[in-house]
């Protein structure tokens, strides 16, 4: 089997390759190919990725390229990790937002649109490649933010694709740790958007049968839970549900404004992360996976592609929490708009599972949510100013109409290089 891994020379590849090798009884592979345009850091990351194969004992055959035609063709999968614009880009999608008063986050925010429209038009120019080059059946993983946006570009566009998120895995292995228990004996009722999502049930399998453990973390584990996510423990308590860390954003978006202002961007602390890995990277005896890396985050990333990828090709028809089309999962969203939840994973595709209702409380803040990023990935496909100030007024986080055109303004200003339309 051959994966392709577009984007090969980021820092969190050797994440993928140790899922890769330590999984490897679920995706048994021949080829790795790193497509990247870096070619520093590709030979770098591509160095240690041979290493990391070799040291366990897995015959896989690494290659990097520049060229996106060849690292995709005749591929079974092909996994997307791009930041287009790099840190630098992200840097401003964290920082420039707070001249008009408003929080800076590279996935939601004024900064999460910055992102989905210079990156939307390049994962379809790579999609269509792919369409040509790799194998029929091939499947697109995308776990380039924001997944939401940009897989539903993809479905919209046709392609066999499917978006990976690792923040239900996270909570899956968090609460496991909490409850002392084996993470794959937990399943979790993980609902809403990606980057906005609750997890309003937990479930234990048992030797004496399944056991609802939601109570015992809203009740013994709740200051802890609530810690961990960063919110008042009587919001848990109120939802009956834990929010996702990514909700913060929405439910105390005036508490991290504040807390930005002056403090370093998490894309200049990545910086210098991505400085000591690479020079970790490029050191001949290092061998596996650095500590340093639990930093980078994207933990539980390899874990949650190799699942996806294993259950894709042989049919397992097991649940995992992904991003995928509606279809009536939520009866008040557009069947094509794409949503983070249970679903079951075949060769043929992807069935989300039913969900009981959301809160009156969780459909308003979803159906804002997803108005904002129909009207982002509109702006993504098609540019033009007044289409990114509709989408800058509908999203959540900034809903008045002075600071959407000063957002627009500040957003043009930082992302016109790439931004074809706004040059």
């Amino acid at each position: 089997m051959k994966i392709t891994i577009v984007g090969g020379g980021s820092t969190y590849t050797p994440e993928l390759i140790d899922g890769f090798a330590r999984l490897r009884a679920d995706l048994p592979l021949d080829e790795v190919w790193l497509v990247d345009p870096d070619t520093d850091r590709l030979a770098a990351v591509a160095a240690v990725s041979e290493r990391m194969f070799a040291r366990a004992g897995y015959p896989v055959k690494v290659v990097a390229t520049s060229d996106l035609v060849a690292g995709v063709a005749d591929a079974d999968a092909v996994l997307l990790q791009l930041r287009i614009g790099g840190q630098a880009a992200r840097h401003g999608d964290e920082s420039w937002p707070h001249d008009a008063g408003c929080l800076g986050q590279e996935t939601t925010g004024p900064g999460g649109l910055a992102k989905a429209l210079r990156t939307v038009p390049v994962v379809l120019d790579i999609a269509e490649t792919v369409r040509r080059h790799a194998k029929a059946d091939a499947w697109i993983v995308d776990f380039t933010n924001p997944v939401g946006i940009v897989t539903r570009a993809l479905l919209q566009a046709g392609h066999r694709a499917v978006g990976l998120c690792n923040v239900a895995m996270g909570f899956q292995r968090r609460f496991a740790g909490v409850l002392g228990v084996d993470p794959e004996l937990l399943a979790l009722d993980h609902v809403g958007l990606n980057h906005l999502t609750w997890e309003r049930g937990v479930t234990l399998t048992t030797p004496d049968g399944p056991r609802d453990v939601m109570p015992l973390l809203l009740g013994e584990h709740l200051e802890v839970v609530a810690a961990d996510v960063r919110m008042p423990a009587s919001l848990l308590t109120l939802q009956r549900a834990i929010p996702s860390y990514y909700l913060r954003y929405y439910y105390a978006a005036d508490r991290v404004l504040r807390e930005q202002i002056g403090a370093p961007t998490r894309a200049q602390q990545v910086l210098a992360l991505e400085a000591a890995l690479l020079a970790k990277y490029r050191d001949p005896a290092v061998d596996q996976k650095p500590a340093e890396l639990e930093k980078r985050g994207g933990a539980y990333y390899s874990d949650a592609a190799v699942a996806v990828i294993a259950s894709l090709a042989t049919d397992r028809g097991d649940v995992q929490a992904l991003n995928v089309r509606n279809d009536g999962t939520f009866a008040f969203l557009p069947d094509d708009h794409v949503i983070e939840v249970p679903t079951q994973v075949h060769a043929a595709g992807l069935r989300p599972q039913p969900v009981a209702p959301l809160s009156d409380d969780m459909v308003a803040i979803v159906s804002h949510a997803a108005a904002y990023e129909r009207l982002a990935l509109d702006a993504a496909l098609h540019g033009g100013r007044d289409r990114v100030v509709r989408a800058m007024l509908a999203n959540p986080v900034v809903g008045q109409y002075d600071t959407a055109e000063r957002l627009t303004d500040l957003l043009l200003a930082a992302n016109a290089q790439h931004l074809a339309w706004a040059r």
